[in-house]
């Protein structure tokens, strides 16, 4: 980042870049994964209710069809709103990160290419999963209320796909964490010459 930005900024950032001891981006992003992958995995349970009914039956766990869909739309809905604030850290962090220039990752990517390719990635998936959430919410409210499988095939296809961009997007995130170090406190550090032991206590 430009030195005179940062020296213009009214926080102090710390070993690892920010003004906050832990990264906020990955953490929100984890929370964005897990209530995008339960809404998806309960919406296919409910699609497919008929085969598990007999084995949950069996089990003893009482259940009906609509619990599943319930489940997946409130936790889709959940995903759509902390999204929002997990691109908005990215970008954040994104904007404060000193990322290296000389090392390239296990695919090939620079350190710059592989924020560029996050970022834009970032706010094209935002769009989707807020996309996602106005489709399903119509399949709920509107178009199958009155059906017993509340949506559909297209539906559950979309988001199975959308499954597959963020497998990719996620490990583009990683790699900025883990192979280029950034925000990473300790790799920095190291990258730096210095012992992360002595100045992190």
């Amino acid at each position: 980042m430009n030195s005179q930005l940062i020296d213009s900024l009214w926080f102090k950032l710390g070993a690892n870049q920010l003004p906050y001891e832990m990264p906020i981006h990955p953490q929100l992003v984890h929370l964005t994964l897990g209530l995008f992958i339960i809404a998806i995995i309960f919406d296919i349970a409910g699609t497919f209710f008929a085969l598990e009914k007999p084995i949950l039956k069996f089990l003893s766990i009482p259940t009906v069809r609509s619990q599943f869909f319930d489940v997946g739309w409130y936790n889709l809905l959940a995903g759509a709103a902390v999204t929002f604030f997990t691109v908005a850290a990215g970008f954040f962090e994104m904007m404060l990160a000193n990322p290296p220039t000389d090392i390239k990752s296990a695919w090939g990517l620079g350190a710059g290419a592989t924020m560029l390719l996050h970022g834009m990635g970032g706010v094209l998936l935002l769009a989707a999963i807020v996309g996602m959430t106005v489709w399903r919410g119509l399949q709920r409210y509107r178009w199958r209320k009155d059906s017993p499988r509340q949506v559909q095939w297209s539906y559950l296809l979309a988001g199975i796909a959308i499954l597959g961009i963020l497998y990719v997007h996620g490990t583009l995130g990683a790699q900025m964490g883990d192979e280029f170090g950034i925000h990473n406190t300790a790799a920095g550090l190291i990258r730096q010459g210095e012992n992360p032991n002595l100045l992190l206590r």
